[in-house]
Order: C-alpha cells, then structure tokens, then sequence
C-alpha cells in the first residue's frame, strides 16, 4: 500500500470539499450568492437575466440574484465551477461590539 504524504491528503480534502459544495449549490441553490471561479469571456458577455456582480477580483466573480436557479444560470452561461457565496455557516456570529 503507497502511503499518503500530506499534499495527497490535503488534495483530496480539497476536491471533496468543491465537489461536495458544487452539488449542493446545483441541487439546492440555498446560498444567497454564488462564487465563480477563473470566470471566462463568454459568462462575463453573456451574464443571465436577474444577476448582479457584487465583488469579485481576478480569479473570481461573486453574484447574487433575487430570481431563482441561479446556478443552473451561470452554468448556461459559461461558468465551470459555481460555489456557494454569503452562507453565515453554522454558528450565529456573537454580538461583541455593541
């Protein structure tokens, strides 16, 4: 058995956790925005109907959407991989500077 260096293990982290909030997003579209990773001229030319750029720099583009599917959208439109964008996770943040 070849054993796992610590770049393997990181690796695989990594692609689990893409594929797993790839999935989630294509299936739920749940988050209140959506990331777009090293998006392409022909998204950027040919944005879906509803969405709005709200940050983004190089390698990304962050959209939000008040109109449903908007995964399913970016996907149409040319994007590769869209992930979830503005989720809180799973803790309240505390109130400490009131």
């Amino acid at each position: 058995m070849q054993r796992w260096n610590i770049f393997s293990i990181t690796s695989v982290i990594v692609a689990s956790w893409l594929t797993v909030s790839a999935s989630v997003m294509w299936a739920t579209d749940a988050a209140p925005g959506a990331f777009v990773l090293l998006p392409s001229a022909k998204l950027m030319s040919n944005l879906p109907n509803g969405a709005a750029i709200t940050g983004g720099s190089h390698i990304m583009v962050k959209f939000s959407s008040t109109e449903p599917h908007l995964t399913r959208k970016l996907y149409a439109a040319g994007a590769w991989l869209v992930l979830p964008a503005g989720l809180t996770g799973c803790m309240k943040p505390q109130n400490t500077f009131r």
